[in-house]
């Protein structure tokens, strides 16, 4: 008899549920208040680059107008008043020598790097995902061919091999699409590789066994036995390639052959800030500072996500702080 028939006779509460597994993962991120809380600054960001033309229309402003007015011409285009020109009209100020509202091009500069972020980010888990299967379910020719090719890419330098794509690719070609292709296309390995290895250590499970016998192709597998149990890792791997990808973006704008003006990107806004950082330091702090937190968000919120996802790994956030056995607790 089960424990819940034996629980009503003999007068108990019958037992609950256990929580789903989506369950479990949301009540084990939450109980990690540094992810809760750099989940609430990702989230802020997400949103403010989706409204970013509401925001800078709030504002009264646009990324692109000029105010000449606005910065001194004969101190080199210094802006006019303290912090950069911040006021009313220009919350954060303005951009030297152009006197173009920082704010306005701030927020433009979020959608640009964010929606950079997500596309190489989303093009690198495909691939990594279909090739890593791949070479998993495929004959042993074709998981040797591809993993001697997944070898020769993690050996690529990553940022001199998009350096000279960038450099070479028409300047007409959408530069935020270019720029997401490359980085996508280029630095999909790492994702293969964990594919790879974890899709051979599920196929010999018993429930994978049985999937073959019944008859069910090879991509059949794939994609009802094997893509769930490969979630966990996948979306945890992801998770940390975002912040990744940011900093790729934003390197390559400072090299000058990411994002080009009059477009914003924080990277690019950082390339002509590098002059400026004694007559104008706002200009230089505030795409560099909104950086680092944007980074420092993601990478905290990563590893929220991985311990979530692996309960029985405790969080890094937690070493030497004396709540290692209470994470572990709560986590089981």
């Amino acid at each position: 008899m089960s424990e819940a028939l034996l629980a009503q006779e003999a007068g108990a509460a019958p037992l609950a549920a256990p929580a789903s597994g989506a369950r479990q993962f949301w009540r084990r991120l939450r109980a990690q208040r540094a992810a809760t809380a750099a989940a609430g600054v990702v989230l802020l960001l997400f949103l403010t680059a989706l409204c970013a033309p509401l925001l800078a229309a709030l504002a009264g402003q646009d990324p692109d107008t000029f105010h000449p007015d606005l910065v001194d011409s004969a101190a080199g285009g210094v802006p006019i008043g303290s912090f950069g020109g911040i006021g009313a009209d220009h919350w954060l100020g303005v951009e030297p020598q152009t006197g173009r509202d920082l704010f306005a091009r701030i927020v433009h500069g979020a959608r640009v790097s964010l929606g950079v972020a997500v596309a190489a980010t989303l093009l690198q888990v495909t691939i990594g995902v279909v090739v890593g299967l791949a070479a998993a379910l495929g004959s042993r020719r074709l998981d040797q061919v591809l993993s001697r090719i997944t070898d020769i890419n993690v050996a690529l330098p990553l940022m001199v091999i998009a350096l000279g794509l960038l450099a070479v690719v028409p300047p007409s070609f959408p530069r935020p699409v270019l720029i997401a292709l490359v980085i996508g296309g280029i630095n999909w390995a790492g994702t293969s590789k964990i594919v790879r290895a974890q899709a051979l250590a599920l196929k010999t499970l018993d429930f994978v066994s049985a999937a073959r016998l019944s008859g069910r192709g090879r991509w059949s597998i794939a994609r009802r036995e094997l893509l769930p149990s490969l979630a966990a890792p996948v979306i945890t791997y992801a998770a940390l390639l975002f912040p990744v990808n940011i900093t790729v973006e934003a390197a390559l704008s400072f090299l000058g052959v990411g994002i080009k003006p009059p477009t914003p990107s924080w990277g690019q806004m950082l390339t002509e800030a590098d002059t400026w950082y004694q007559s104008a330091p706002t200009y230089l702090l505030l795409p560099a500072g909104l950086l680092f937190v944007t980074v420092l968000s993601l990478t905290v919120l990563g590893e929220g996500v991985r311990t979530a996802l692996d309960p029985r790994a405790a969080s890094r956030l937690s070493v030497g702080t004396g709540r290692e056995e209470h994470t572990k607790e709560r986590a089981s």
